[in-house]
């Protein structure tokens, strides 16, 4: 229940106000439940000529693994060993997922001996096993369109209800607090704050395949305008406002410096002390005692206490997205207290072994949403302008993606691209 507390919190959070003007979004459809009939095809698929054979599609069932599926198509048990023992960075067959389809191509008689074994981790995405002498896997993407929509709402009642109400989705309505993280206090929103955003999806035939990005917006908050475009300068994509600043701020990429570090974020991690598996939703950086730990962005002190298991401990509130957590601190920094607020590199306690700890380290947690994730999996931003050499460019730019938000019609849907 602790857990869910702050999601709820951040659910809450957008229940402030905002009510939508017109539907937007371009509905599309899950993947439909495909008949486990045989069928036959004289086509190219996923790069074999199947006019030859016959092509069967399901659905991996509950309980039901790789083994199972490929020795009804006449697999020997020596490949389907082979397929198991592939490494996983190649093909992981013991992570396949229920629901999750898959095409096998065999031969037509009686033996249905199979020639190939497609799996669907996501709509863009497929594994293709090939049989013959020898085991092989190859990886692919389906061919993909990139559509772009409009979307816009005027602050009544939620931020969340606007978004959803007016047919967005509950991602794009992360995605934008994302984006104005740093720029706006969700908790502060205002009758009469709105806000019009250009976005893009992902097709595979027609079919929805996932959220692609927020191109560009506009958020009036408090009678200001807030622009954001994204914009690569050669260091991933971020978002900029109309000048070419950033909209984004950096974290440090670690809060201290230490020698090594000793445990790692795990869902199911042999506690030390208990003896039991347990989620350890952090990292533990094994440092001596008395080591300084610093903030690893600017944030206001949420939290600080001492507890048994995490000893003494401090959270940190960035913005309305992300949270942090310093566990089993030997003592906290001078004038460090609930409500006191720091800077990134801010020194806020020192490395101990207080609570249940084996040794001195940091145990560092990372939220966003309120959700634990992996603090090494992190990437910081730059939080850096616009260079000089690509100031004209992004003006150019900035021009072009102002006049299509200020032109384009609500709930306008186009082919924008497309992807292989």
């Amino acid at each position: 229940m602790k857990q869910l507390f702050p999601t709820l919190i951040f659910t809450l959070l957008f229940l402030i106000a905002c009510q939508p003007e017109k539907v937007s979004e371009h509905a599309g459809a899950s993947i439909q439940q495909i008949s486990d009939k045989s069928i036959k095809e004289s086509i190219d698929l996923y790069g074999i000529d199947v006019s030859s054979f016959e092509v069967h599609r399901a659905e991996i069932q509950s309980n039901e693994n790789l083994g199972e599926i490929l020795s009804r198509y006449n697999v020997s048990g020596a490949q389907i060993h082979e397929v198991a023992t592939l490494p996983s960075e190649v093909f992981d067959a013991r992570k396949l997922q229920v629901n999750k389809p898959y095409t096998i191509i065999h031969q037509p008689d009686s033996e249905r001996t199979a020639k190939a074994f497609v799996y669907h981790p996501n709509p863009i995405d497929y594994v293709t096993v090939h049989f013959g002498d020898s085991v092989s896997v190859e990886q692919g993407r389906n061919h993909v369109d990139t559509v772009m929509h409009t979307l816009s709402g005027t602050i009544n009642s939620s931020l969340y209800m606007a978004i959803v109400e007016s047919g967005g989705s509950p991602t794009l309505v992360m995605e934008l607090a994302d984006v104005y993280a740093w720029a706006i206090d969700f908790f502060g929103l205002q009758a009469g704050d709105c806000f019009k955003v250009l976005y893009s999806t992902y097709e595979v035939e027609g079919k929805d395949a996932g959220f692609g990005e927020i191109v560009s917006a506009i958020f009036t908050h408090a009678g200001e305008e807030l622009y954001a475009f994204v914009y690569d300068q050669g260091e991933g994509k971020e978002y900029f406002d109309e000048k070419g600043n950033s909209l984004q701020k950096n974290f440090l990429k670690a809060p201290l410096r230490y020698s090594r570090i000793s445990s790692r974020f795990s869902y199911s991690r042999l506690h030390p002390i208990l003896k039991i598996r347990r989620p350890h939703l952090g990292v533990d950086y094994a440092a001596p005692k008395g080591t300084p730990v610093y903030a690893v962005g600017d944030g206001t002190i949420i939290q600080k206490n001492y507890s048994r298991g995490a000893g003494n401990m401090l959270k940190l509130k960035h913005n309305g997205n992300y949270t942090t957590a310093y566990l089993h601190l030997a003592g906290f920094a001078k004038g460090i207290a609930p409500g006191v607020k720091v800077k990134q590199g801010d020194l806020i306690g020192f490395v101990g072994s207080t609570g249940l700890s084996t040794g001195p380290h940091l145990d560092f947690r990372f939220y966003k949403n309120g959700v634990p994730v992996d603090p090494l999996k992190v990437k910081p931003k730059s939080a850096k302008p616009i260079k000089e050499e690509f100031q004209a460019t992004y003006m150019e730019y900035v021009a072009k993606m102002t006049r299509k938000l200020e032109r384009l019609k609500d709930g306008e849907t186009w082919l924008a691209m497309k992807k292989n």
